[in-house]
């Protein structure tokens, strides 16, 4: 028999296959969970556990930003722009959004 706890989670967590690499992304804010309001800028972590990486990612995901909000120097409409699949697998719960990777380089 399957735990409560393990039915219904008490923070966000998600198991991912990202390019092929299986980790996971998970939040400390609990109204994430149940509160749709907690989903204008928040905290989520991620950890592959691969050797490269040398501590969990901290990501900040902004969903009410606007795309003149992102820098300068980046033109995401560009032909060569390439996006991280970690930001793409985001932005299939949370379209549009910005993703801020706090000084982490960002995972290919």
């Amino acid at each position: 028999q399957v735990s409560p706890a393990l039915r219904t989670p008490r923070l966000p967590v998600w198991l991912c296959s990202v390019s092929g690499r299986h980790s996971v992304l998970f939040g400390t804010d609990s109204r994430l969970l149940s509160d749709w309001k907690a989903e204008r800028i928040f905290h989520l972590y991620f950890y592959s556990g691969q050797q490269e990486q040398t501590q969990t990612a901290h990501l900040t995901i902004d969903t009410h930003s606007h795309h003149w909000e992102e820098a300068q120097r980046e033109d995401p409409c560009s032909p060569g722009k390439r996006r991280p699949a970690l930001e793409m697998a985001i932005r299939t719960k949370w379209a549009g959004a910005t993703i801020s990777w706090n000084g982490t380089d960002p995972f290919f």
